[in-house]
């Protein structure tokens, strides 16, 4: 278990994220087609990046800079993982214009129990804390963060370092 920032008081999550070296949990999740997509349909590496909604101002800012970012990094998937609806995401997606990353949505899975990244307590109970995992081809871990607060944006520098 891990404890972030959440406002003014702390949230826990179920578990902890897979740590560097590890071999990342295969997932399914739900793209924004309906249509299941699973940690073997990505080919190449993988930056994973985990949050709570889609609704929030930092959650969108995260999900435009690394759309940004995805847009150099050759060989590479850029997925963008919440429980918002699949909807809710392919909508955000369209009016911003951000077609170089994927999103899917963990409302039918164990994803964020496997990834240790569902909140246990706090308002956002039951949806995930923001975390970034970064996983090679074969699926090892490279970089793993769990950001120390909800409302801060993850460490964009390190994740795209871990990829070299």
């Amino acid at each position: 278990m891990a404890t972030i920032g959440f406002g003014d008081s702390t949230a826990n999550t179920v578990g902890d994220l897979p740590a560097k070296g590890s071999k990342a949990p295969s997932f399914t999740l739900v793209a924004d087609d309906l249509s299941e997509l699973s940690s073997a349909d990505l080919t190449g590496k993988t930056v994973i990046s985990i949050f709570p909604s889609i609704g929030t101002g930092v959650c969108q800012a995260s999900v435009r800079k690394f759309n940004e970012l995805a847009s150099s990094l050759e060989g590479t998937t850029v997925l963008n993982v919440s429980k918002d609806l699949p909807f809710a995401l392919q909508q955000f997606c369209a009016a911003e214009g951000l077609d170089n990353v994927k999103v899917a949505s963990g409302f039918r899975s164990s994803f964020g129990e496997d990834y240790g990244i569902t909140l246990t307590d706090s308002k956002f109970q039951g949806l995930y804390g923001r975390g970034v995992v970064v996983v090679d081809a074969d699926g090892t871990v490279l970089h793993s963060e769990l950001v120390p607060a909800v409302g801060q944006e993850p460490d964009y520098d390190a994740a795209i370092a871990a990829l070299s």
